[in-house]
């Protein structure tokens, strides 16, 4: 009995109450539903604004603002990394160079530019030893502290072959005239011939370098990027440009020619060489004195038996440093809208025919000397070839063809002798053309 008036008492508060929880029911249910609309609301505009922001982020990406020319020099850039690592083709200077092809075409937004010509940015300061000629004399410096000259000294009339194959350089200075480069321009384009990179370099931050202005008013280029690019390219193809040019003109009998070996050089004669060198070549060329005062500098610090620790830095931390900077820097600045142009297709162009000219003009002389020269004074024609101033790969190539004719025809310590004759008889060749044009 007890239990059924609790029931009953339950029931009757439930009807006595169930108008009020109608009424909270509907009210409630109004809430939640305006509730949940402005939910969906908000959800829809941040859907919007959150694909509006990654649409605007994606516009500021590289991938929105890549293009074909982005893509091909990033390329080129990877290719040279590879030729570097897998064929040791000058690897010190190709990763570098590589590296900083990819860095300068890292697409931007229309109208930015790349650090190395954002006024004020690092690379643009680097950029400052590349564009007033300030890296080739230093590396010139390491050069001359890390070079042998005995070989030269010894058979001095080596250093003919090294003049010899400067005719790559005035060949290529007059077909870049025939084909409507001006003067500077043609120039600096010519002296890719000797196969010097920081020659190339330091020639045309003087000559073209986007400053200058001829008497008629034409602004001269800036072809600072395409010309280093092409002469450290054929330097760096050495090994692939110049064996079938060697098999091509000299004949297997000529190839197996053996030199007798260099007398023994002084210590003397090695300290007198860098000062005497010194005021002959740049009483004969006076503009190229950055080039060769610095080079016959640093050879100075190292046959003068006083300055070991001077020459050491020169030849190791200095010149790697100063390559670091110089490829990378270099390499950045063939930006794609820059780069790829009709006068970087000639340079390249021109920069082949003029290696294979200088090579050629050495291996022809090296074989019109012998006509001249009997019995043991005879020389192997085959190091005409490093007359050229790929130091020391042109020598190595040289050395390793002659070994293919002749395993026991050891021709490296001949061949140095005109290759660094061509280092300096490039560095002339600059000067020369730099006083006529400059």
């Amino acid at each position: 009995m007890k239990k059924i008036l609790i029931i009953f008492s339950v029931l009757s508060l439930l009807i006595f109450i169930r108008p009020a929880l109608g009424l909270n029911a509907v009210q409630t249910n109004t809430e939640s539903t305006t509730i949940v609309q402005a939910d969906e609301e908000t959800s829809a505009r941040f859907i919007d604004e959150a694909i509006g922001g990654i649409k605007q982020f994606y516009q500021y990406t590289g991938f929105a603002n890549a293009t074909s020319g982005h893509l091909l020099m990033i390329f080129i850039g990877v290719v040279f990394i590879y030729l570097g690592i897998k064929f040791d083709y000058e690897p010190l200077l190709l990763i570098p160079i590589g590296a900083g092809v990819i860095i300068g075409n890292i697409p931007f937004v229309a109208g930015n530019q790349t650090g190395i010509y954002e006024t004020g940015s690092v690379l643009n300061y680097l950029y400052f030893g590349v564009v007033k000629g300030i890296y080739p004399p230093l590396i010139f410096l390491g050069i001359g502290a890390m070079t042998d000259f005995s070989s030269l000294i010894a058979n001095p009339k080596l250093m003919l072959l090294g003049a010899a194959a400067q005719i790559g350089v005035f060949a290529t200075f007059i077909g870049a005239l025939y084909l409507g480069f001006n003067l500077p321009e043609a120039g600096a384009i010519g002296i890719i011939g000797g196969a010097d990179g920081p020659t190339a370099i330091f020639l045309s931050s003087k000559l073209a370098n986007g400053v200058n202005i001829l008497a008629d008013g034409t602004v001269v280029k800036n072809l600072i990027g395409p010309i280093a690019i092409a002469a450290y390219s054929y330097m760096a193809l050495v090994p692939v440009i110049q064996p079938p040019l060697m098999r091509l003109l000299i004949s297997k009998e000529d190839r197996k020619i053996r030199m007798k070996a260099p007398r023994a050089v002084s210590q003397k004669e090695k300290m007198l060489f860098p000062i005497i060198a010194l005021i002959l070549t740049t009483f004969i060329s006076p503009s190229a004195l950055p080039l060769l005062g610095m080079l016959f500098f640093g050879n100075l610090l190292k046959e003068s038996g006083r300055t070991e620790r001077l020459a050491d830095t020169a030849r190791t931390k200095l010149i790697d440093i100063v390559t670091i900077l110089l490829g990378v820097t270099v390499g950045a600045s063939t930006q794609a809208d820059i780069f790829i142009t009709k006068d970087s297709m000639l340079i390249f162009g021109l920069g082949a025919i003029s290696f294979v000219i200088a090579t050629m003009g050495g291996l022809l002389f090296a074989k019109f000397m012998n006509l001249f020269l009997k019995g043991e004074d005879r020389i192997n024609p085959l190091i005409g070839a490093a007359g050229v101033s790929a130091v020391p790969d042109s020598a190595r190539v040289v050395h390793a063809e002659a070994l293919k004719s002749d395993p026991h025809n050891y021709l490296l310590m001949h061949a140095m002798a005109p290759n660094v004759s061509g280092v300096i008889g490039s560095a002339i060749a600059a000067g020369i053309i730099l006083s006529f044009l400059g």
